[in-house]
């Protein structure tokens, strides 16, 4: 039975990203209340609504959405993830494995911290809402020994207020489909006039009150009270709760609570004004409320005597309370929303798919797969397996001589693929964490083991497979799956081959890059009478360029860009030179996208039509046998 593991650094990254992303617009919305200073105060108390609201909602799904919606840009950091194998090859980062043992105590105090912030994280939860639970439970018990008001002055002025056009005449059901008056409540309680609840909302009315307050104050806090209710200040009150609960380490959502209450104060403060209440008689009202009665513990729990109290009374004093919002304060708030919107919509586009590899033909299918770390098979003398959390964007995966394995910021994926030689859709059932977790693997083999042929598993390959039964865990088997493929045939039924696939000759023609872009070089001079050998190849996500070139090597090479196996099914032997231009898949209309100064002819044909065109050859969709490797389990690495 596997373990679920603790948190990584690397399963933190998403969150550390929100919570930057989430303070950033906390800062432009405190911003923009400077710039609404002088309007109304519902205004600015929205804009600490949705910096409060901006904390639950992640901008990661808008930034997977861009990228689903985007082109396939060609950018050079992903042509530094392509993987290089191959003799030859040098480690793009050198790592000292002298070192390992004099950084083994602290990696292992570093990879236990995360579960420890974790623990830290849910006490703190844990005691906000048990707080929280128990001032509720005090209001709560106030409002079930209440006793319900059907008559009276108070009752008669709550009903006429309600039936004002300024004001609803009541408060909706969450469902919208009838309306009730407020309930009205009286006790024997300190607690100040408050309206309780959030889907089903009480006001509570405490009994001595009006022996304190004439008629006039009671209408002026009765109207202050409706305020609340018809701008559902409980329930956004509650989200924010949920906020500080969640977020209760942040500084700063503390800090937006006591702006959401001073605001929304505010806001009823003004609407009373504007309703007909005379400002000396209201602003008496709340400072008699606030000598004889307590402030209500919970923010959900709208009362009368929230906020600043001086700053309070001189602002209903002030003759204006609050300038309404002109054309350029509209355009400007529209314009923020939109920003907040469109900017991870857009990021995640020009961040999406696409790359530009050159490579010289290491594209292949694999033949069938052998079960992982067998027994008794060649083993590294020396293996360094580290998580890497520097999150860089290279990615690295090396065979250099000596018998010598490097690879820097590679997902497991990549390390079975190198270990069975396999593709992406030959791999079945890694577990969810694998494409999150990123790895730095050093490895020497006693002595100089020269790595195999790209395609074929040598003593490397075995040496990889033990390193991931040991370190990982890994158990997996080889099957045999009917799966969708592809198989590349004629076109035509003549069997006429296309304009841009030609038979090689005895020397390597030179490779034309679309644009005039750098093309690789050419294999050293062929011996007298001999063929020349090594003839170089180009692949990108537009271009295919090719000489000496088998079909079933070109058929796998399109296996890469269609991500579905390709077999090769035409027929034809021998060597051949191609080229072949098609159109990067998702690209936007209209705009030139390019690449290293040279303009991506974005009105080539997609790769299915290329093939037909350029070289009279076709995909044939279909299924088939294709051996893929089963993953019955995979743990986190246990790290040197």
């Amino acid at each position: 039975m596997n373990v679920t593991p603790l948190p990584s650094w690397d399963a933190l990254v998403p969150f550390a990203d929100h919570l930057w992303q989430s303070t950033v617009v906390l800062l432009l919305a405190a911003l923009l209340t400077l710039a609404f200073r002088n309007n109304r105060a519902h205004v600015r108390h929205a804009l600490w609504l949705a910096a409060s609201a901006k904390f639950l909602v992640p901008f990661a799904p808008l930034v997977a959405l861009g990228r689903e919606l985007g082109w396939p840009w060609p950018r050079v950091a992903e042509v530094e993830r392509m993987l290089v194998l191959g003799p030859g090859s040098e480690p793009l980062i050198p790592l000292d494995l002298s070192l390992q043992a004099a950084l083994s105590d602290s990696s292992a105090l570093a990879a236990a911290l995360p579960g420890a912030l974790l623990i830290v994280w849910l006490g703190g939860c844990a005691i906000v809402l048990l707080s929280w639970w128990a001032r509720w439970r005090r209001v709560a018990s106030v409002i079930a020994a209440a006793a319900s008001v059907e008559d009276g002055p108070v009752f008669a002025t709550l009903r006429r207020l309600e039936q004002k056009d300024a004001l609803p005449r009541g408060r909706r059901r969450p469902s919208g489909l009838l309306e009730i008056p407020l309930a009205l409540v009286s006790a024997d309680t300190t607690l100040e006039p408050g309206v309780f609840g959030v889907l089903k909302p009480v006001l509570l009315w405490p009994r001595t009150i009006e022996q304190r307050l004439d008629a006039a104050h009671v209408e002026a806090i009765l109207a202050h009270e409706l305020c609340h209710v018809r701008r559902r200040d409980n329930m956004t009150a509650a989200v924010h709760m949920l906020v500080q609960a969640l977020f209760w380490f942040h500084p700063l959502v503390w800090w937006v609570g006591k702006r959401l209450v001073d605001e929304r104060e505010r806001a009823c403060d003004e609407a009373v004004v504007r309703q007909g209440s005379e400002p000396d008689v209201y602003a008496e009202s709340i400072l008699r409320t606030c000598r004889f009665y307590v402030e209500s513990p919970l923010a959900c729990a709208a009362g009368v005597t929230g906020a600043d109290l001086k700053r309070r009374v001189e602002r209903i004093m002030r003759p204006d309370s609050g300038a309404v919002l002109g054309a350029w304060k509209k355009g400007l708030l529209t314009a923020m929303g939109m920003m907040a919107v469109c900017t991870p919509v857009v990021a995640g586009a020009l961040t999406g798919r696409g790359d530009v590899v050159f490579v010289r033909e290491r594209v292949r299918v694999r033949a069938a797969p052998a079960q992982a770390g067998a027994a008794g098979g060649p083993t590294f003398e020396v293996a360094s397996v580290r998580v890497n959390r520097a999150r860089e964007g290279r990615v690295m995966l090396a065979l250099p001589p000596g018998g010598r394995l490097t690879a820097t910021n590679v997902r497991l994926r990549e390390l079975i693929q190198q270990a069975y030689q396999l593709r992406d859709y030959q791999i079945i059932g890694l577990p969810e964490w694998i494409d999150s977790a990123r790895f730095d693997v050093e490895a020497k083999a006693e002595g100089d083991v020269a790595a195999a042929p790209p395609g074929a598993g040598g003593p490397m390959q075995l040496m990889l497979q033990a390193l991931l039964t040991e370190r990982f865990r890994l158990k997996a088997h080889a099957e045999t799956r009917d799966l969708p493929i592809y198989s590349l045939v004629l076109a035509r039924s003549d069997g006429r081959l296309g304009p841009q696939l030609r038979p090689s000759g005895v020397e390597c023609a030179p490779v034309t890059f679309p644009g005039g872009m750098a093309t690789p070089p050419p294999p050293p001079p062929a011996p007298p009478g001999g063929v020349q050998q090594g003839c170089p190849g180009v692949v990108a996500p537009w271009f295919i360029g090719g000489r000496r070139m088998t079909i079933a090597r070109l058929a796998g090479s399109l296996a890469a860009l269609v991500r579905r196996p390709v077999f090769d099914r035409t027929g034809l032997d021998g060597d051949f030179d191609l080229d072949l231009t098609y159109a990067p898949d998702q690209t936007p209309a209209g705009q030139p996208v390019r690449f290293n100064g040279v303009e991506l002819d974005l009105d080539a044909p997609s790769i299915f039509t290329a093939l037909q065109e350029q070289l009279g050859l076709e995909l044939e969709a279909g299924r088939g046998p294709v051996d893929v490797l089963v993953i019955e389990s995979v743990e986190q690495p246990t790290e040197n």
